[in-house]
């Protein structure tokens, strides 16, 4: 078992405005502290990512979860769809449908479990991991060690141009490939909000993890750049506006332009 202390509270939670509350996991390493996104709508809510899995959401936010709810996942790696099996509705691009289902993405916890090479990239990169992948544990029996992804069978694969309603917001589909082949956004003209999970976020941007292309994350971030947005809220670190956007967007290219 391991030694880490045992977390009173594992999510935590803060509403921004205009029906969205996000929630996070205070006790993860920023490398896998995913955004949650919770919409509220008229008819269901809508739950982009869901966080690890390493303890439960619907749990933790029951009172917030109180009617019909779809779930979408931005992409497959663990950090955004570790708790897409407590969801009946799942939703993700067809092209990662079956990464879900076998739940492919798993990485281990335990910081032992890699190399000091890994360990050095990932420092490269900007993240520091020495200290490890958790900073507490969410419950007394909960083994680091043994943990492992849940599978989710998708009940809707979605593409490019397919709409994500609840009622009274429409959100379109975009896919936003680089980062991981099915990674997408979703895009709400009519407030110019954009739900990017991994394509853009304001932290190191990674493109040289297994399943991710360079080639290709350039074009995505060509169109981003294109894109009228007012607010990115995004799949880690805090949601900004279209200067800051394109200043992402600018020093990616430019960095990938330098070779």
């Amino acid at each position: 078992m391991s030694r880490l202390q045992i977390a009173t509270q594992w999510f935590d939670r803060r509403s921004i405005g205009d029906g969205i509350t996000l929630l996070w996991e205070p006790h993860v390493s920023p490398l896998l502290r995913c955004n949650i996104w919770h919409i509220r709508g008229r008819d269901c809510d809508l739950l982009i990512d869901t966080g690890l899995g390493v303890a439960s959401l619907t749990a933790a936010a029951s009172d917030l979860f109180d009617k019909s709810l779809k779930a979408v996942a931005t992409h497959t790696h663990m950090d955004h769809m570790g708790g897409m099996h407590e969801f009946e509705t799942r939703y993700v691009h067809a092209s990662e449908a079956q990464w879900m289902r076998d739940a492919a993405n798993h990485l281990p916890l335990d910081i032992d479990a890699y190399d000091d090479v890994t360990k050095r990239v990932l420092q490269e990169m900007g993240y520091d991991v020495t200290a490890g992948l958790l900073t507490a544990v969410p419950r007394r029996d909960f083994d680091i060690v043994q943990h492992r992804l849940h599978p989710a069978a998708a009940t809707r694969v979605l593409e490019e141009g397919d709409i994500v309603d609840t009622g009274d917001r429409a959100f379109e589909v975009l896919h936003l490939p680089g980062h991981s082949p099915g990674s997408i956004g979703l895009w709400e003209a009519g407030t110019g909000t954009l739900f990017s999970g991994d394509a853009i976020y304001d932290g190191p941007l990674l493109d040289e993890i297994p399943g991710a292309d360079v080639a290709v994350y350039v074009a995505t971030m060509r169109r981003l750049r294109d894109l009228p947005v007012e607010v990115v809220h995004a799949g880690h670190d805090p949601s900004f506006g279209r200067a800051r956007l394109i200043e992402i967007v600018d020093a990616y290219l430019h960095k990938r332009a330098q070779g």
